[in-house]
């Protein structure tokens, strides 16, 4: 009898600790709206028409007014740029603006037009927030630069989806499949 209560236990540890693992904060929202940034930019090869790399970014702020959940940064806010920036071949790049608590994350980038003194890139990346009120959330941006002044636009539009986990939380759940068959199988009457 020792034996079956302390198997009872042992499954409704495991249900409580799979409960625990997989309940997500419901409070969490994405971050929502847009928010444009500027400021001149300097090339590997000097002229943005032969460029893929983007090695300086001087005095990057906020152009315009941000919306939805950036709406409360002030328009002209300095922000930080992490560079160099290679943006062909298309390479991820890891906080390349953050600004009022939040970091933008390049995933990709394709060069729309590059040539005749303009070039354009767009792509997805993610937008995260030392806000833990906000979940990480997947967007596009734009970038565009003319050859006459070297100065830039960027600008981060939400897409309103959630960042993938990337598959742990269907890990945990096989986790907690196979211990729950275990103990099924522990506790199953033994034939013999």
């Amino acid at each position: 009898m020792k034996r079956h209560s302390k198997s009872i236990i042992a499954i409704f540890a495991a249900g409580f600790l799979s409960c625990g693992l997989f309940s997500q904060d419901a409070t969490a929202t994405l971050i929502t709206g847009s928010i444009g940034f500027n400021g001149q930019v300097q090339y590997n090869t000097g002229d943005l028409n032969t460029a893929d790399i983007i090695t300086s970014w001087a005095n990057a702020r906020t152009a315009g007014a941000g919306s939805g959940s950036f709406s409360g940064i002030a328009q002209n806010t300095a922000a930080n740029s992490n560079v160099p920036w290679n943006f062909d071949p298309s390479t991820p790049m890891p906080a390349l603006l953050s600004v009022g608590g939040f970091t933008f994350d390049v995933l990709t980038s394709t060069i729309v037009t590059q040539g005749g003194g303009f070039l354009t890139i767009t792509g997805t990346g993610i937008i995260s927030s030392t806000n833990q009120a906000f979940d990480s959330t997947l967007g596009n941006w734009t970038f565009s630069s003319q050859t006459t002044s070297n100065n830039v636009k960027f600008k981060f539009s939400s897409g309103n989806a959630p960042v993938p986990d990337g598959g742990s939380a269907l890990a945990l759940l096989g986790i907690g499949l196979v211990v729950i068959e275990t103990l099924r199988r522990r506790l199953a009457p033994h034939k013999g």
